[in-house]
């Protein structure tokens, strides 16, 4: 089965989380009248990332599922077909009381609410600086496109958090971020590596724009499982599509000479060798 896919590069601003969801909106709009059944955005997208304390984060944090989750269920359920569309938003999420905002992303579908996912690793970054990290644990949520799971940012450089969701199946790993300058070997090298190593799809959405002394400089990019680049935006707001075959990501074993030369980076891995990956 083939899906139509997309990452929304956008320039969120800064605590105006209504301007921001009617940009997210537009752009679903056309990113589905153009076919696609995925669209992934960027971290911190309805809110802006640049934050200088935790207070004013918790001002532009919302609960999940709330209000952007209703708006984005029903947005999907006016485009609705057998298979989606879905949509991954990054977005500041309240916890039980004002000493408590997670860095999260939803992935919502024609059904609602289908998934939350808190970013586990904090870098000394923006908004990251003050949210609580997260302990949602790396899930997988079974979609009519295929098996989706989510990272944020930063989770991508810790190779335990894609494997993680890879060996719990996932097809297709949803990357919203906020890269700003300095991490350009971000895109260049390590989405590529993850998709490699783990044989899946990433798509991973960056922002674009200035904000609070950053420039966050896009080349968002869908990525297939043999580590290469199917479409990357440049720096300015834009939509960048791709056609997928998500059950690709489940033929692990490459067979390049039949019982000469075949890989499999997951079914030959030696996790008995492990044990200083899960120590403290």
């Amino acid at each position: 089965m083939t899906v139509k896919v997309a990452v929304a590069q956008m320039d969120p601003k800064l605590a105006q989380n209504e301007t921001n969801l009617a940009c997210i909106l537009a752009m679903f709009e056309e990113a589905v009248t153009q076919g696609a059944q995925l669209v992934v955005f960027p971290e911190c997208a309805t809110s802006g990332y640049g934050f200088g304390d935790l207070p004013t984060a918790y001002a532009a944090a919302e609960s999940i599922p709330g209000s952007t989750t209703e708006v984005l269920a029903r947005a999907c359920a006016k485009w609705a077909h057998d298979k989606g569309p879905y949509v991954i938003v990054g977005l500041l999420e309240r916890g039980a009381d004002a000493q408590h905002v997670y860095n999260s992303a939803v992935l919502v579908g024609p059904e609602g609410l289908v998934g939350v996912y808190r970013k586990a690793h904090l870098p000394l970054l923006g908004v990251d600086r003050f949210v609580t990290p997260g302990d949602s644990g790396f899930l997988v949520w079974e979609t009519a496109l295929g098996r989706v799971g989510i990272v944020i940012c930063y989770d991508l450089r810790f190779p335990e958090a894609m494997r993680s969701l890879a060996l719990s199946g996932a097809d297709i790993i949803a990357l919203p971020t906020n890269w700003p300058d300095g991490s350009q070997n971000a895109p260049q090298l390590v989405t590529r590596t993850r998709a490699l190593e783990n044989r899946v799809f990433v798509m991973a959405c960056n922002r674009c724009g200035e904000e609070s002394g950053f420039w966050f400089f896009g080349h968002s990019q869908i990525t297939d499982p043999g580590g290469n680049v199917l479409v990357e935006v440049e720096a300015d707001t834009a939509m960048g599509y791709a056609e997928i075959e998500p059950m690709k990501a489940r033929e692990k074993r490459i067979v390049l000479r039949p019982g000469e030369f075949e890989l499999d980076t997951v079914g030959d891995r030696r996790p008995e060798l492990y044990g200083k990956l899960v120590s403290a």
